[in-house]
């Protein structure tokens, strides 16, 4: 009976099935996965191999790779093998990830073995959507999955291919191209993979120019060694020699700050300058030289550290005038060129999605209009109904970039608006507040000064850091004159930051509630 199994065995058992080599790749919409795909599917068949892609797509952008998979094997003169579908745990030979946090879910996900599995994936990030939506710094560890990869695979090629394809005007996908060439994983050779480009017909150069640079350094088995640059500094201003002469003026203040408050200051300056004018800059520096007269330089000077940089960014904040202003900026439009990697010759089409809500339209208005409006629910209902909705601008045409020109340009008249009112009296609440805490409690003041890192952004995400910010404050209020006050306003900031709802937040602010 066993020898009649197995004699059943070795005949189900074809030996062009241990002959398969099993590819995925796992990208996301505009890394060219589709494209990288269908080159690897090319060179297979160049060779004589008989080769089937598929493809399962993600949830939805960045919050799931699209998984491609290619399974290949020679021709022979009986019929095709029937290739799988999907790839299986512990049964990939090659796992091509276009960034770092891919290659940790294919790992997660059982692909990378290591008595298998070639791993090869760019060493660079693009967030994802969980990373972003966390309050404070969510971006995850990419040394840990890089750690998890050298362990789970069998060999691994890791090193920046995004860089190398935008120095080369081309996309991650050539690149990747080159690396899966370069590892030798494949056996195939080098100039078959770059007749499957040519054979491409659209940015043949630039694509073999980023796959030159991959299989480079693939063969290397190391990244290419990264190219040191010294850090620019801050550019002098250009204008008008008054307003020049003004900026001076108010920099040479910043001159005369301690080496601590001074590394802050600056670049605090620049940022509320850039954000309205001159005399703005002036308020900053009349606020920061207040927080100054209470510091102490036995203490190198943290609280006005603190304050340089969270006025700055108090002052700063967001409002759709400042939206408005940054998508229309020429710098703008050459940073997104730069990155989708478009060419003089080429049009670039560009669409901006707005969903402002009626409080973002009120704050628009004079303090004394918006502030009536704001106390009327019926009046707020109307300017929901009217302006609370999805919008498309593309940018590129004359007529969304010039309204988006014109409301980036009402700044002059930000002053009087209910949003600058709103947020002016908040900032000054905030500070009161620091300094009141300074009288007997120096750390405690410059973590107060700190939690101003809770608010950001606008719309629904400034709404949601302001109640936490309001949460928190409440908090440090029952802790305050405690010897370990500064380490509990510490923690309810850092809980707060943790999680979009706040959980972590609900239970350090029942922990405090529990002392009395």
């Amino acid at each position: 009976m066993n020898e009649q199994t197995a004699a059943l065995t070795a005949r189900r058992r074809d030996a062009r099935v241990d002959s398969i080599i099993k590819i995925a790749v796992m990208a996301v919409g505009g890394q060219g996965g589709g494209v990288l795909t269908g080159w690897i599917e090319d060179v297979a068949r160049r060779n004589g191999y008989a080769a089937q892609a598929t493809s399962v797509a993600g949830v939805a952008q960045r919050t799931g790779a699209t998984i491609y998979y290619v399974e290949m094997a020679p021709r022979t003169d009986g019929p095709d093998p029937v290739f799988s579908l999907m790839p299986a745990a512990g049964d990939v030979d090659i796992l091509v990830a276009a960034e770092m946090m891919e290659a940790g879910r294919g790992i997660m996900r059982g692909f990378v073995t290591p008595e298998r599995t070639t791993l090869i994936a760019s060493s660079h990030r693009a967030l994802a959507v969980s990373e972003k939506t966390v309050p404070g710094d969510g971006i995850a560890n990419a040394d840990e999955v890089r750690g998890a990869a050298e362990a789970a695979a069998s060999r691994c090629i890791i090193f920046d291919m995004e860089r190398m394809a935008v120095e080369a005007g081309s996309v991650i996908s050539a690149s990747l191209f080159g690396g899966l060439a370069g590892s030798g994983a494949l056996p195939f050779a080098r100039e078959s993979f770059e007749e499957s480009i040519r054979a491409s017909g659209r940015g043949v150069e630039a694509s073999l120019r980023a796959f030159a640079h991959a299989f480079d350094a693939a063969r290397a088995e190391a990244p290419t060694a990264k190219t040191t640059q010294a850090a620019p500094g801050s550019p002098r201003p250009a204008g008008p020699d008054k307003l020049l002469r003004e900026w001076d003026s108010l920099h040479a203040e910043i001159a005369a700050m301690p080496e601590p408050v001074r590394a802050l200051a600056g670049p605090g300056l620049r940022k509320v300058v850039d954000f309205q004018d001159l005399a703005y800059g002036r308020e900053y520096l009349d606020r920061l030289n207040a927080v100054l007269a209470e510091d102490d330089p036995a203490r190198d000077h943290a609280l006005g550290a603190a304050a340089a940089k969270y006025i700055a960014n108090a002052m700063a904040y967001d409002d759709v005038i400042r939206v408005a202003d940054l998508k229309t900026r020429a710098s703008r439009f050459a940073r997104v060129r730069g990155e989708v990697g478009v060419d003089a010759a080429q049009v670039l089409r560009l669409t901006e999605f707005m969903h402002p809500r009626g409080a973002e339209i009120c704050g628009l208005l004079p303090a004394r209009l918006g502030a009536r409006i704001e106390a009327s629910p019926r009046a707020m209902r109307l300017m929901d109904r009217l302006f609370s909705r999805g919008r498309r601008l593309r940018t590129d045409g004359l007529w969304a970039f010039m309204q988006l020109y014109v409301v980036g340009g009402l700044r002059r008249w930000r002053r009087g608006t209910l949003r600058h009112h709103v947020e002016m009296q908040h900032l000054e609440d905030w500070l009161r507040r620091a300094l009141h805490y300074r009288a007997q409690d120096y750390d405690l003041a410059v973590e107060v000064l700190g939690c101003r890192r809770l608010i950001k952004g606008y719309s629904d995400t400034h709404a949601r850091g302001l109640s936490k910010y309001d949460r928190v404050m409440a908090g440090i209020a029952l802790v305050a004159g405690r010897d370990d006050a500064a380490d509990w306003a510490r923690r309810l900031r850092e809980a707060a930051l943790q999680d979009p709802e706040g959980k972590a937040l609900d239970g350090a602010l029942a922990t405090i509630r529990s002392f009395s």
